[in-house]
């Protein structure tokens, strides 16, 4: 199984936002997928239970039930570090970390890269590391500081996501922005190019 952890220390920073879209986006790619939600608010879950079985297949697992073929997305909790991080680690081949346009987000987001470098999968080359720029408001100050933030990281930076209602409004009926017509978000969509690239690598 492919698996991939969204991570970010700092609650708000737009994990389940990532997470849910990356299997959907996978799923409606014709991927088989699995959803763990780590966090205690289990948000990913709930949202998972409000998807129509219409729509292309997303499955919750368990930790003990995370093994089989396909992909494996995991929506981390806040706060993840110590034994908790390690054991996640050991699920994976890539780490995708969402960074919101605010000067805490930057800064929690810093120390948590300091702390994955640091980790021995991750200085031996096992699993690849990506970010993803968050709620990006055009035009905006934080906007302007996050992407000077980002463009001094020493990692890829796949994806500056604008702030969007699409994706609000698919969340509301177990949707991501995968699943909408084209005409309402194209735009939206093309933001993910680089991410499925990433992730297929």
């Amino acid at each position: 199984m492919k698996a991939v952890l969204v991570a970010n220390p700092k609650g708000g920073s737009g994990k389940t936002t990532l997470s849910t879209n990356l299997a959907g986006m996978l799923a409606v790619a014709g991927e088989e997928v699995r959803l763990l939600d780590l966090d205690r608010q289990q948000s990913a879950s709930q949202w998972l239970a409000r998807r129509s079985d219409s729509l292309p297949a997303i499955n919750k697992v368990e930790g003990a039930q995370a093994e089989g073929k396909g992909w494996l997305v995991i929506d981390s909790p806040a706060a993840l570090h110590g034994k908790n991080l390690d054991h996640a680690l050991k699920l994976v081949h890539k780490v995708l970390i969402p960074i919101g346009a605010s000067l805490f987000d930057i800064q929690a987001s810093r120390d948590f890269l300091q702390v994955l470098a640091d980790e021995k999968l991750v200085r031996k080359g096992k699993i690849d590391i990506a970010v993803v720029g968050m709620r990006m408001a055009p035009r905006t100050r934080a906007a302007v500081t996050l992407e000077q933030y980002l463009d001094g990281l020493d990692l890829p930076v796949l994806a500056h996501v604008r702030e969007a209602q699409n994706y609000v409004n698919a969340a509301f009926e177990g949707k991501t922005i995968f699943d909408l017509p084209p005409y309402l978000a194209e735009r939206d969509q093309e933001d993910w190019l680089e991410i499925a690239k990433w992730i297929r690598k």
